[in-house]
């Protein structure tokens, strides 16, 4: 018998990898989109219903490619550069592979397209209730999602497998954090078992491409329902307080609903579908140029257009024009970016590609505290400078002081940040400010109390009443009258005390050592208005000047009595007429007034009438002289410090 020839041990193999890769060729270009013509009603593999063999059978052919007849490099790139749509010999080996790939790419553009989930924007919106200063969570899972290299059947089943978990090596999560499924976890299966074929091939940068394009509109609409509005620097630096004021407002809640919802969610499913598949260097579009591919850059491609927008809006804020009622707005605005900052760390800070976000924040609250800090320091400046033109009718409280005095209390309401922020007492420059070029008169005798262990946000409050005082001394110099001018000053100086002791944050800032030296200066000025006021008055119901010599009952010039009656029924109208036209607006203080001149008045009055009367009486028209009774008196005193020209009285007279 004739040997056989002795055949290759490779052949029998050779012939059943070509029989695989012809087979796998069959399968892939049946779905050649190019040679079907693409259209609307052409079916999908991964369309979430129906029979899945086909697309199981795909994905098999595809790695039978992959493993048999893996493209050249001069093949790799877009899919779309195929050169042949037939299924001949011409489109063997890597035009297959790249069939398969634009195949595959439109795959994955119908899954992130058709089965997106609709997000609860109003779900979203709530996230302000969530806790401010979260800690990080310990609870993500450590089990890793499978490496790029698990290619082959099996795959698709630990992808499935590994939907919800995370790996905390390389993704985490913080408390405040909700994420909300974007994506069904089947079609994130899928997507998943799609990029990474596409990455294993080489088409890691197209698949990311595809992923970027359907995301980031996606993204974007997500802000505008939450009512973040594409507005310049300066279309927000044009705008009107009011109008500013109620866009932070909104801007804060949709921050949080964005970074803690959107973004956050947007990493989780961009992490399911691209970690730790391999992504072309080459950049996915100019925007990420500066920084390599990662498996991260999908992401940053998503949301960066979206995030640069949000934080736009704080960044225009914080380089805007600082005037003091933005003060505590932008309060709010730093603390709410403060305590997002651990959330935007978490969500962009460790991806190269998206990490110049958590910069940006960075700097924008580093920005909003110094805009804070500005803020303070030109509102001391402008008490120190509000003009002291017309005095306020009747010596009531200052405008001013109530601004001032509320604007305060609200510092103290924020004294937490603040005392964050304000690390420093008031500057020389700010204590010895100047109009013009010149100082302000008499500013360089002012004195910034020292208070042990005084924080330095408590110097700058008292800094900022030590120069109210000092601008209500400038204001209560416009009256003529020197009394009014004491009123003036008793009433802003009481408003002052007693907003300090309605305050407990207030009175703990100030310190009681400061708070005795302010209710010292409201004493004195009460004493100056009433002898200021009285005195004269009082002075009509002395003995001296009415003595003649002789006895002391036949002693008595009637003709001085008559005078001092009548310089005392003058003075005592005129200061009826004038003062009941002054205000004391605190009721307590109104009534105590009143009170302190009565005590004085109606017993100087009721012993000088006692004493002089009968002598008044025996002779011509008394009514001339004695025209008041205590009690008129009494009643009169009642008309005092009402703001409001007296009322006629009918008094009783006392010859009647």
């Amino acid at each position: 018998m004739r040997s056989q020839p002795n055949l290759p041990a490779s052949q029998p193999a050779m012939d059943g990898s070509a029989a695989e890769l012809e087979a796998a060729e069959r399968v892939v270009m049946r779905w050649d989109s190019a040679s079907a013509g693409a259209g609307a009603d052409e079916p999908m593999l991964f369309d979430g219903a129906g029979d899945r063999a086909e697309a199981d059978r795909f994905l098999r052919a595809v790695d039978d490619l992959r493993r048999l007849a893996p493209p050249s490099p001069a093949a790799v790139g877009s899919p779309r550069r195929l050169s042949s749509s037939s299924g001949s010999s011409s489109a063997a080996g890597s035009g297959a592979v790249q069939v398969a790939m634009a195949r595959l790419e439109d795959e994955f553009r119908h899954v992130l397209s058709s089965r997106a989930l609709d997000l609860e924007i109003e779900a979203l919106a709530d996230l302000s209730s969530l806790s401010i200063n979260s800690d990080r969570s310990n609870s993500a899972s450590s089990a890793d999602l499978p490496s790029p290299a698990a290619a082959g059947g099996d795959e698709d089943d630990s992808v499935s497998a590994s939907i919800g978990r995370r790996s905390s090596a390389a993704y985490r999560s913080l408390r405040s954090i909700r994420e909300i499924d974007l994506l069904p976890d089947d079609a994130v299966a899928d997507l998943r078992a799609i990029a990474s074929r596409m990455a294993a091939a080489g088409y890691g940068r197209e698949c990311a491409q595809v992923y970027a394009s359907v995301r980031k509109p996606a993204v974007d609409a997500s802000l505008r329902r939450l009512g973040v509005e594409r507005l310049s620097i300066g279309d927000v630096q044009r705008l009107e307080w009011d109008a500013l004021e109620a866009k932070i407002r909104r801007w804060i809640r949709a921050a949080r609903a964005a970074v803690r919802g959107v973004f956050a969610s947007e990493r989780r499913l961009c992490f399911h579908i691209f970690h730790d598949l391999p992504i072309s260097s080459a950049a996915i579009s100019a925007s990420a140029a500066a920084a390599p591919a990662t498996h991260d850059t999908p992401f940053a491609e998503a949301v960066k257009g979206a995030a640069l927008q949000l934080f736009g809006f704080a960044e225009a804020i914080s380089i805007g024009r600082r005037s003091p009622e933005k003060l505590f707005k932008i309060i709010d605005l730093h603390d709410a970016l403060s305590d997002l900052l651990p959330d935007v760390s978490d969500i962009f800070a460790a991806s190269k590609a998206a990490e110049s976000i958590y910069v940006q924040a960075v700097e924008i609250r580093s920005r909003l505290a110094d805009a804070v800090r500005g803020i303070l320091s030109e509102f001391e400046n402008a008490v120190l400078r509000d003009p002291a033109k017309t005095a306020v009718p009747g010596g009531t409280i200052h405008p001013l002081t109530r601004y001032v005095m509320n604007y305060s209390s609200l510092i103290c309401d924020y004294k937490v940040t603040l005392s964050e922020l304000i690390i420093s007492r008031p500057s020389a420059s700010a204590r010895l400010a100047a109009e013009g070029n010149e100082l302000v008169p008499s500013l360089a005798d002012l004195e910034l109390p020292e208070l042990e262990n005084q924080l330095p946000l408590a110097s700058h409050i008292v800094w900022i009443i030590v120069v109210l005082e000092h601008n209500l001394e400038g204001k209560a110099a416009l009256y003529k009258d020197l009394a009014l001018s004491h009123l003036f000053m008793m009433n802003n100086v009481h408003y002052i005390v007693h907003k300090v002791k309605d305050s407990p944050d207030l009175w703990g800032m100030i310190g009681d050592d400061y708070l005795k030296r302010l209710t010292g200066k409201f004493t004195m000025a009460a004493t100056n208005y009433q002898r200021t006021s009285w005195l004269k008055i009082l002075n009509c119901l002395r003995d001296e000047g009415l003595h003649v010599s002789g006895g002391f009952s036949s002693g008595i010039s009637k003709s001085a009595l008559r005078e001092r009656f009548k310089s005392f029924n003058a003075a005592f109208e005129d200061a009826h007429r004038v003062q009941s036209g002054w205000c004391v607006p605190d009721n307590q203080l109104r009534e105590e007034l009143r009170i302190s001149i009565a005590e004085k008045l109606l017993p100087a009055y009721r012993s000088f009438l006692g004493r002089f009367r009968h002598h008044i009486e025996n002779g011509k028209h008394p009514e001339l002289y004695i025209k008041y009774s205590v009690e008129d008196l009494e009643i009169a005193v009642g008309d005092f410090f009402e703001g409001v020209p007296p009322s006629p009285h009918n008094r009783r007279r006392s010859h009647g």
